[in-house]
This record gives structure tokens, C-alpha cells and sequence, in this order.
């Protein structure tokens, strides 16, 4: 019962961080850079969005096939490619951020007859494209030349190596049989084998280049003035930014993270705030072909 006012308790204090992320930057930036973030979205940026995000998407989906295969699960990218759209759908509409994770995990889980590797088969492979962001992160950070972003690459780094140690000494005191034990084999088998990680990291890379592309997009629709080898440091730390498990549907920490990358860059927190939320409507467009497999499906029920 504690462990469960605990769970609703987090649910509730990351909403609202989220929420006082967004507010603080309506307070301190105003708020004119939401407003012009939905102005400057034409429609060739949202043909871009849905080119993009299909291409993403099915990288994404193609990610996850592999890593339940290792796990002993089915997945064939027929039937992974819409379920994967539903998902980032449902991530992008509901406040979690990650409802539609949880359902294609359990879904999934359920028709292969075993909820738990249908589940960790989904945390490995999210897992995967985390690890990726943060290590371009570390990289084009620390190659920045804007003070902030170093603090912010180390940081990363820091991270970093003390999830690496943590990983380390489980898998030398982790006893065969634990729930630590299963995991750490689960990555072993599902990420790090020889004949996995090569693909797994290719299409991960890949899909960060899609979502870094579309980032740029948004950017230099909201008028920024700044080149691309500029953009795309920016554009790693609103996806790392994203990443934190603090925001309402992917909003929040992405805006003020980017708005403090432009004022750092010079071009002030406002255009950075317009770029923010330019990407996240396109990220949302990009999700739309999600909400036809959702009301598909729903349909398919009524039927039967």
C-alpha cells in the first residue's frame, strides 16, 4: 500500500514539475513563444514532420523487433510498425509521457504469453536509444564551444559512468535467479551480444539523426539564424532534456532546455522557446498515422 501512494505520489510531483517548468518560462519569457511556435508551422515543415517521423518510426519499430527476438518473444515489423506508431501517439497525447510504452509492452507481453519479457523487451530497447542520445550528447557537447553545454555534457558523463559502474558490479554480485540478475542477462543477451548491438546502436544512430533533422527543421522555422553545426548541439540536449522523466506528454524540461541553449548561443531564450515548441508540435504531427492505427483497432473491437 506504501509502495503505491509512493508510485502516485511521483506520478503527481512529476506533472507538476513539468507544469512549473512550462510556467516559469511563460513567467520569465512570456508568452509569445508558445503562440509563435504554432505560427510558424506550415505545411511543409508538416509534410517534413510526417516524411520524418515515418521514417523514425519504422526504425524505431525495426529496433524493437530485435531486441524481443533476443529475448525469445515474436515481433515481426508488420504488426511492430503500427503498434510502435500507437505508442509514440499515446506518449505524445497523455501527461506520462510513457503510457504508450507501457501499452505496447503489455500487450505485446500478453499475446506472447509472458507480460514480463514483452515488458523488459520495451525498457531494453527505449533503453537503447537513451544510451545513443546520451553518448552524441557527450560528444557534440564537449566539442561546443557555449560554457553551458560543456556543464551540461559533463554532467552526462557523469551519469554516464556511474550507470556503467553500477551495470559493472551488479553482474559480479547480482546471485543467479534475482530480478537483477535476469536483467543484467537480459542485457547481455538483448543488447551487448556480439551479433545485436552492431544493428541495435546503427538504427538507434539512424533514428537520432531523423529526430535531430526534424529539431533543425523546427528551428530555422521559428527564424533562427544560426547554422546547422550550431543547431544540432541544441537539438541532443532537447532530447536528452526530453529524456527526464519530469514533463507533461514531452513538455517541459525540452523548452527550457533549448531556450536556455539559445540565450546561451546568443539569439536569446525567446526564439529558443518558439523552436521548443515548433519541434514538439511537429513531433506530435509526426505521431498522427498512431492515432489512425488507435481508432482502427478500437473499431476492430466494436466489430467483433
Amino acid at each position: 500500500m506504501g509502495s503505491l501512494s509512493l508510485r502516485k505520489a511521483w506520478a503527481w510531483l512529476r506533472l507538476l514539475l513539468g507544469a512549473g517548468i512550462v510556467g516559469a518560462l511563460v513567467w520569465k519569457v512570456g508568452g509569445s513563444g508558445f503562440v509563435d511556435g504554432v505560427r510558424v508551422v506550415g505545411l511543409g515543415e508538416i509534410a517534413a514532420a510526417l516524411g520524418i517521423g515515418l521514417t523514425t518510426t519504422g526504425l524505431c519499430a525495426w529496433r524493437w523487433c530485435l531486441v524481443a527476438r533476443r529475448l525469445g518473444l515474436r515481433l515481426p515489423l508488420g504488426r511492430a510498425l503500427p503498434d510502435y506508431y500507437r505508442a509514440i501517439f499515446l506518449n505524445s497525447v497523455l501527461p506520462a509521457g510513457v503510457l504508450g510504452d507501457v501499452h505496447r509492452a503489455v500487450k505485446h507481453g500478453k499475446d506472447e504469453g509472458d507480460v514480463g519479457a514483452g515488458v523488459r523487451a520495451v525498457v531494453l530497447e527505449r533503453t537503447a536509444g537513451q544510451v545513443v542520445v546520451v553518448a552524441a550528447g557527450v560528444v557534440v557537447l564537449l566539442a561546443t564551444p557555449i560554457a553551458a553545454a560543456r556543464d551540461i555534457g559533463l554532467a552526462v558523463m557523469a551519469v554516464a559512468v556511474a550507470v556503467v559502474a553500477a551495470y559493472l558490479a551488479g553482474r559480479r554480485w547480482a546471485r543467479p535467479g534475482s530480478r537483477w540478475h535476469r536483467t543484467l542477462e537480459d542485457v547481455r543477451h538483448g543488447l551487448l551480444a556480439r551479433d545485436a548491438w552492431p544493428g541495435i546502436a546503427l538504427l538507434s544512430a539512424a533514428a537520432l539523426a531523423g529526430h535531430v533533422t526534424l529539431f533543425v527543421i523546427a528551428a530555422q522555422a521559428a527564424g533562427a539564424t544560426l547554422p546547422v553545426e550550431k543547431l544540432v548541439p541544441i537539438a541532443v540536449v532537447a532530447l536528452l532534456a526530453m529524456g527526464l522523466p519530469v514533463n507533461i506528454g514531452g513538455w517541459g524540461p525540452r523548452e527550457g532546455a533549448t531556450a536556455l541553449m539559445f540565450a546561451a548561443a546568443g539569439v536569446g531564450a525567446a526564439q529558443g522557446l518558439t523552436a521548443a515548441v515548433a519541434y514538439g508540435l511537429l513531433g506530435l504531427v509526426s505521431s498522427l498515422p498512431g492515432a489512425l492505427v488507435l481508432l482502427r483497432r478500437e473499431r476492430e473491437k466494436t466489430t467483433t
